[in-house]
C-alpha cells in the first residue's frame, strides 16, 4: 500500500489497516486471552481490530466492553460437522467480504483452516495463523489424525505466515513437507507484569480452609486439559495414604461428568471445583502445586503464571523440556495416572528452590506479531 501526500507535497498518515481476527470459541483459555491481548493492545492510530468467532463467551463480552467490534458466525463450531461447515464457509466469505480487511490473523485450528482458504480465494493481503497446540496431536484414530495433520499443513500452505507458541511445536512445524516450513515461526506469548495476593489473602478470598497440601490447576474444563487423569491420581494418593486437596478452578464442558468421576472415585471430599475465577493468577500463592495434566497444549499462560509465582509444577511432556531447568517442573507422560500422582507426592514430600526462566513481555510478543501484518 502506498503512502499518500497531501495537497502541499507533505507525506499523509498511513490508512488504518483493518486486522480481522477469527477465532472458534469465544469462551476462555490461552487462545482466547492471546485473541484478547492482541485486540486491545494493537496500536489504534495504524490498525483496527475486528473479532470473529462462532461460540459467544467471556472473550466475545469482554470485547465488546473494551470497544472492540464483533461478529458472531453461528455456524463455526469444533467439531468437523460437513453441512456447518460448508455454511461456516459462507459465513466466513460474507464477514471478509464486507470487512474488507489488510490482514486476517486466524486461531483455532477449524476456524484457521476455513479462513485461510476464504481469505486466500478473496485476496486478503496477508493471513496469519496462530497454533495453540497443532491438532493431530489429540488422542483420536491413526486415519483421523492423517487427515487433520493434512488439513493444518494445508491451512499452512494458504497463510503467509505461522506463528508458535511453543519450540516443541516449531519442531513438529519444520517437518512440514512442501516447501512450507519455512512459513513457521516461534513467537512466545507474553504477559505483563504480574500481581499476586499473599497466601492468606488469596486462600481467605476463595474460602479455602484446608490445612492438607493444595493442588491447583486452571484451566478449560476440556478433554484436552487432561483433568480426568488428574483426578485419578487424587485417587491413587489416597490409597498410598497421602491427604491433599485438589482444586479446579474453571468452566467446561466436562464439569459435570468431571464430578461425577470423583464422586465414583470416593474423593469429593478431596477434589474441589471453583468455577471461573476472574483474573485467577492472583491467588497462586494460596496453594502449593501447580498440576498441568493436559495432553495437548502450547504454551499455557498458566505456567509461566505459576513459576512466577514460586509454586513447584507437576505437568505432562506436551510442554517444552525447557521449563526443566527452573528447577521446579516435573514432567510426566500423558495420560499417566500412576505418574502424576509419584511425582505429586515428590513435590509434596522434597520442595526445591526455584529459578525463575526469563519470560516474554506482551509489548515483545505484539512487536513481533505486528511485524509479520506489514
Amino acid at each position: 500500500m502506498n503512502q499518500e501526500t497531501t495537497h502541499i507535497g507533505q507525506p499523509a498518515a498511513m490508512p488504518v489497516k483493518k486486522v480481522l481476527i477469527i477465532i472458534t470459541k469465544a469462551t476462555w483459555g490461552g487462545a482466547q486471552r492471546y485473541v484478547y491481548d492482541l485486540a486491545t493492545h494493537l496500536p489504534r492510530d495504524k490498525y483496527e481490530p475486528i473479532v470473529a468467532f462462532g461460540q459467544a463467551g467471556k472473550l466475545s463480552n469482554d470485547l465488546v466492553t473494551a470497544g472492540i467490534e464483533t461478529h458472531q458466525l453461528s455456524s463455526l463450531g469444533r467439531d468437523i460437522v460437513l453441512v456447518s461447515d460448508i455454511r461456516s464457509f459462507f459465513e466466513i466469505r460474507r464477514i471478509i467480504h464486507e470487512i474488507r480487511p489488510d490482514v486476517v490473523h486466524l486461531n483455532s485450528s477449524k476456524a484457521a483452516a476455513l479462513g485461510a482458504l476464504t481469505a486466500r480465494l478473496l485476496g486478503v493481503e496477508k493471513i496469519i495463523f496462530t497454533v495453540h497446540g497443532w491438532p493431530f496431536k489429540e488422542k483420536r484414530g491413526a486415519f483421523a489424525n492423517k487427515l487433520i495433520r493434512m488439513i493444518s499443513w494445508f491451512t499452512v500452505a494458504l497463510s503467509h505466515a505461522v506463528i508458535v507458541v511453543s519450540k516443541t511445536d516449531l519442531d513438529i512445524g519444520k517437518t512440514f513437507g512442501g516447501g512450507v516450513a519455512d512459513k513457521v515461526q516461534y513467537i512466545p506469548i507474553g504477559i505483563e507484569l504480574l500481581q499476586f495476593f499473599t497466601r492468606d489473602k488469596a486462600a481467605a478470598s476463595l474460602a479455602i480452609a484446608t490445612t492438607t497440601p493444595r493442588i491447583v490447576t486452571i484451566a478449560e474444563l476440556t478433554a484436552n486439559k487432561g483433568l480426568r487423569y488428574a483426578i485419578e491420581a487424587v485417587a491413587e494418593l489416597k490409597k498410598r495414604g497421602i491427604d491433599v486437596s485438589y482444586f479446579i478452578i474453571g468452566e467446561g464442558e466436562q464439569r459435570e461428568a468431571l464430578q461425577h468421576l470423583g464422586q465414583a472415585l470416593n474423593i469429593v471430599d478431596r477434589v474441589h471445583f471453583l468455577e471461573f475465577v476472574p483474573d485467577a493468577s492472583k491467588y497462586l500463592k494460596a496453594f502449593d502445586i501447580f498440576l498441568l495434566p493436559s495432553v495437548k497444549e502450547g504454551t499455557p499462560y498458566v505456567l509461566i503464571e505459576a513459576e512466577i509465582a514460586g509454586l513447584p509444577i507437576v505437568a505432562t511432556n506436551v510442554i517444552d523440556t525447557f521449563w526443566t531447568e527452573s528447577g521446579i517442573v516435573t514432567l510426566v507422560p500423558i495420560a499417566s495416572t500412576s505418574l502424576l500422582a509419584q511425582a505429586i507426592e515428590r513435590a509434596i514430600k522434597q520442595p526445591v528452590e526455584a529459578t525463575v526462566q526469563p519470560f516474554s513481555t506482551l509489548d515483545k510478543m505484539l512487536e513481533k506479531t505486528i511485524g509479520l501484518y506489514q
